[in-house]
């Protein structure tokens, strides 16, 4: 058994290959081989948010403070919010991050597939960003 204790693994700020604006990326596991689920705490600031990425199989997403956006390709952006839990199929092209006033912290939750656990793709651009949720209403299932 192995205990990760809080503040034995530093914080990283997220490469801005990957994203945009302030984020600050938080290792939670990430169990050496056969094992192959990792787990990241992850801080978005207002208005910061992850490129357009895939994970090759699929993505679990737990809310655990503030309110931010995500969507998937083809699809309106929808408002997440603490406590929401969000399931992101393999493949599934999607971003998500803060909304533009409020910062959000997700733990993300994926498991890798011939040691890739995602696959990033281009930035989401700031048209794209500010066009908002549609409704404000739940997070719906994609």
């Amino acid at each position: 058994m192995n205990i990760m204790r809080v503040g034995s693994q530093p914080s990283k700020k997220g490469p801005e290959a990957y994203f945009t604006g302030a984020v600050r990326m938080d290792p939670l596991n990430s169990p050496p081989e056969p094992a192959r689920v990792s787990v990241v705490s992850v801080t978005f600031e207002a208005g910061a948010r992850s490129a357009w990425h895939t994970h090759p199989l699929g993505q679990t997403l737990i809310v655990t403070a503030g309110c931010g956006w995500t969507q998937c390709e083809g699809e309106p952006i929808v408002e997440i919010r603490a406590g929401d839990v969000i399931w992101c199929p393999p493949g599934h092209k999607h971003w998500h991050g803060a909304s533009a006033t409020t910062a959000m912290t997700h733990i993300g939750i994926q498991e890798a597939l011939d040691g890739v656990s995602v696959v990033w793709m281009e930035k989401v651009t700031d048209e794209e960003y500010a066009v908002g949720p549609t409704g404000g209403g739940p997070a719906t299932n994609h």
